[in-house]
């Protein structure tokens, strides 16, 4: 079993299936997902240049990583090289973070074309309400924490698991969000934003809500409260 699907679990479906090769059988690979649209399919908020730079260089890069980092950590293992392993969690973290991450962001990206940025009524619409007062009042909250990482990282809406309410929390680089259940998460790295907005962050904030796939939010939402 991966290490990672072992101690992550609440984001263990952005990796496809591993197995032991202890077991003598064969292990998949880590791969980058298809997106469900085209590259320019979110401009004029997200251009396609970033976009496209963003899955295929950026993502790839995490996932040859992770991929690398798990075949070294089996080797380690079946020698029973515990200070190798120890030394390979670095690794692991870094690029299995940033493949969860980056799976999760393709997902809750949307075209306008295909409800992006639409918030409709429903489970979570009240959730926000009841812990922001509004989707605007979220958003005014949300882009300042985001603004503020210092380095790289991201910024995230997600469900605290013990009070089920709605909360703003960041993590940095491409530590995946595990003290909350992800429902909207938006990567903070410059790749994400820099070709297009420089360095106005804000700018990059204040586009990238007119993309966001509430629908994907919503689903994520109400099976966050169901587990």
């Amino acid at each position: 079993m991966s290490l990672l699907r072992t101690s992550l679990p609440r984001v263990s479906r952005a990796f496809s299936p591993l197995h032991s090769q202890a077991a003598g059988q064969v292990r998949g690979k880590h791969t980058v997902p298809d997106l469900a649209y085209d590259y320019g399919a979110l401009e004029p908020h997200v251009s396609a240049q970033i976009m496209e730079l963003h899955h295929t260089k950026h993502h790839q890069t995490y996932v040859t990583g992770l991929n690398a980092a798990e075949e070294q950590y089996a080797e380690a293992s079946a020698k029973g090289d515990i200070k190798k392993q120890i030394a390979l969690q670095s690794a692991l973290k870094f690029n299995g973070g940033g493949h969860i991450n980056h799976t999760f962001f393709w997902k809750i990206l949307a075209p306008t074309s295909k409800g992006g940025g639409e918030l409709a009524p429903g489970d979570l619409s009240n959730a926000i309400k009841t812990s922001f007062g509004s989707l605007d009042a979220l958003k005014s909250k949300f882009n300042p924490t985001a603004a503020a990482i210092q380095g790289s990282g991201w910024c995230w809406l997600g469900l605290n698991p013990v009070t089920k309410q709605l909360e703003i929390t960041t993590t940095g680089n491409q530590d995946p969000l595990t003290s909350h259940i992800p429902i909207v998460g938006i990567d903070m790295w410059e790749h994400s934003y820099y070709l297009q907005y420089k360095n106005v962050k804000p700018d990059y904030l204040k586009a990238i809500w007119n993309v966001v796939n509430w629908k994907e939010a919503e689903q994520r939402y109400k099976e966050a409260l169901s587990n």
